[in-house]
């Protein structure tokens, strides 16, 4: 597809061009008879042929300007959404809650990936007094995913300080995470189950979880786990030593 495509559009391009252009001098263009679509098409086409590295040009010249694009996007939704991205009542926050380094985090407590990247979490946070990780519930793999997320929501709501060993326990669980045991985990903790479920009608829940697909939509995260650090959003779980990277980057900036 991509290869017709790039064809298409240079042969579209050299259909634009003038006779002085195709044939090189105004004398040769006088005396010459106008090519056609067709055969433009047909010189584009053998001349791709013949040079076929053009389209591998071209195509690493598309995406290195759409990714400047997007990322050009993604730095003016994270200055006009400042606080919803990296300040939210509503988001848990593991780590110094005063830290400089601002790492959000878009997680599933389904999702494979980000139970393996928690410990990367973990030991940035045990080494870095100056990282915080914000936490923002993305709950998009499945219901159940959002049942659990909803008794999260909760749980940060109600009993804030107990909110990073719930976090923990559930996205480092097993089995598979629901609402029912989200809330055995949760009433593990020493929750008043009778509280949790109230909170758990709260419409608010629902609402934000609305802003965060909204937020997660305008800076392109269509997965888990995905990070911003920093002016840059960061896709996967890269591991510590990358994210460590990228937090000395935004250090840098930061001064």
């Amino acid at each position: 597809m991509t290869f017709t495509r790039n064809i298409r559009v240079l042969a579209a391009t050299a259909a634009l061009l003038t006779p002085v252009t195709l044939f090189g001098t105004t004398a040769q263009a006088e005396t010459a008879a106008p090519l056609g679509k067709p055969q433009v098409e047909q010189i584009v086409r053998e001349y791709l042929l013949n040079n076929p590295e053009i389209l591998l040009e071209v195509q690493d010249a598309l995406e290195k300007k759409q990714r400047e694009e997007q990322k050009l996007a993604q730095q003016t939704v994270m200055k006009d959404r400042q606080e919803q991205l990296f300040n939210s009542p509503y988001d848990g926050v593991v780590g110094n809650p005063d830290a400089a380094i601002t790492v959000v985090e878009f997680f599933d407590y389904n999702c494979g990936y980000c139970k393996r990247a928690m410990t990367d979490m973990q030991a940035l946070v045990e080494e870095n007094d100056d990282v915080r990780f914000v936490l923002k519930e993305f709950p998009i793999l499945s219901a159940q995913s959002r049942e659990a997320h909803v008794v999260s929501m909760a749980v940060h709501a109600i009993a804030p300080e107990k909110y990073a060993d719930f976090h923990q326990k559930l996205l480092g669980a097993e089995t598979r995470a629901d609402g029912e045991l989200a809330m055995k985990i949760a009433t593990e903790t020493g929750i008043d189950e009778a509280a949790l479920r109230k909170e758990m009608e709260n419409p608010e829940i629902q609402k934000v979880f609305a802003e965060t697909y909204d937020l997660a939509n305008q800076l392109a995260v269509t997965g888990t786990p995905a990070y911003v650090i920093g002016d840059e959003v960061v896709f996967g779980a890269l591991g510590k030593d990358v994210l460590a990277e990228k937090i000395d980057q935004a250090r840098t900036q930061s001064n």
